[in-house]
């Protein structure tokens, strides 16, 4: 049993659709854990088919804190989650429990294992600017001076999330430094040294065609499931618009300006597996320069089995 003087956290990670919730509860079956969603849609209440959120039952036999905190039109944050997390991790600690931290935003991951980059303040003018010019030309044409001017961080950002695109444009045009060399800069209190304890980070890497195939079949499920009711009535709410920060998800989105009439659903169907696809490429990326972490491939492993050994090397599992 994990006790105060064993201050070990235990993350999992990888790309979309590659087994991470399966993983976290077959891990949570046997050994008493706290299970800490790290995914920055399954934030938003209301939006449940979309984000692959753990159904009602098995939330209620395996609960995941920061799940449902935050309404739709509501913002979230690294620094909030990296906050929300520390938390949650102590709250564990202090009921002698592992706290597993399980999902796929690799930024909230790095945020809370590495700490926050400390960003050069810049101006609302600044920032109302850009804002105008994305309005104007488009986020694809913002997104294209990015790749020309810090294409490291561009590598890492989604082309569609305005809110980060925008702030790494804000960076480099207020310091003339991209922000990809303040995070690789970063002297930030990471986790380790913040909660005095011991973080350890697993994650499950399939084949890329077998994500690819994933991410088809569970798209699929989705509207079956009623993911297009989901987002229309997501759509009635006044408050919420199509570039409010939980519409970034991917699948939302494309359904959004489908319910509009913009898209056939052939088009839907294709632009939001593409979109999921391409989420999946920059989290590989992401996981290529992750240190000390340890890859499980589930075609090969069975997943428990390997990270319960993992777990065993490490002295975490008595």
């Amino acid at each position: 049993m994990t006790t105060s003087a064993n201050r070990t956290v235990l993350c999992l990670l990888g790309p979309t659709a590659s087994g991470k919730t399966d993983l976290a509860i077959a891990l949570a079956r046997r050994q008493p854990t706290d299970l800490v969603s790290v995914d920055s849609a399954m934030v938003y209440r209301g939006m449940d088919i979309g984000t692959a959120k753990p159904d009602a039952r098995t939330l209620a036999e395996f609960p995941h804190a920061l799940i449902d905190i935050r309404e739709p039109h509501e913002g979230y944050s690294a620094a909030a989650f990296v906050a929300d997390a520390c938390r949650c991790i102590e709250a564990a600690f202090a009921a002698a429990r592992m706290p597993i931290l399980v999902g796929g935003t690799m930024l909230y991951f790095k945020a809370l294992l590495e700490g926050l980059a400390d960003l050069p303040a810049t101006s609302p003018e600044l920032r109302q600017k850009l804002r105008r010019q994305s309005q104007r030309n488009g986020l694809a044409v913002m997104y294209r001076r990015l790749q020309a001017v810090d294409p490291v961080a561009a590598e890492r950002i989604d082309s569609n999330n305005s809110q980060r695109l925008l702030r790494a444009l804000e960076v480099y045009e207020n310091s003339g430094i991209p922000i990809s060399k303040f995070w690789a800069e970063q002297r930030a209190q990471g986790l380790a040294e913040r909660l005095d304890c011991q973080p350890h980070c697993i994650a499950l890497v399939p084949p890329r065609p077998l994500i690819h195939q994933r991410i088809e079949r569970r798209f699929n499920e989705m509207l079956d499931a009623g993911l297009l009711r989901e987002v229309d009535a997501l759509r009635r709410r006044k408050e919420l618009h199509e570039d409010s920060p939980s519409m970034r998800a991917v699948g939302y989105r494309q359904a959004w300006q489908h319910l509009e009439g913009l898209t056939s659903e052939a088009e839907m169907i294709e632009r939001a597996l593409a979109a999921t696809r391409q989420l999946a490429k920059r989290q590989f990326t992401w996981l290529r320069g992750w240190p000390d972490l340890y890859t499980i491939d589930p075609v090969r492993q069975d997943a428990a089995a390997a990270a319960l050994q993992y777990l065993d090397t490490v002295a975490i599992v008595p």
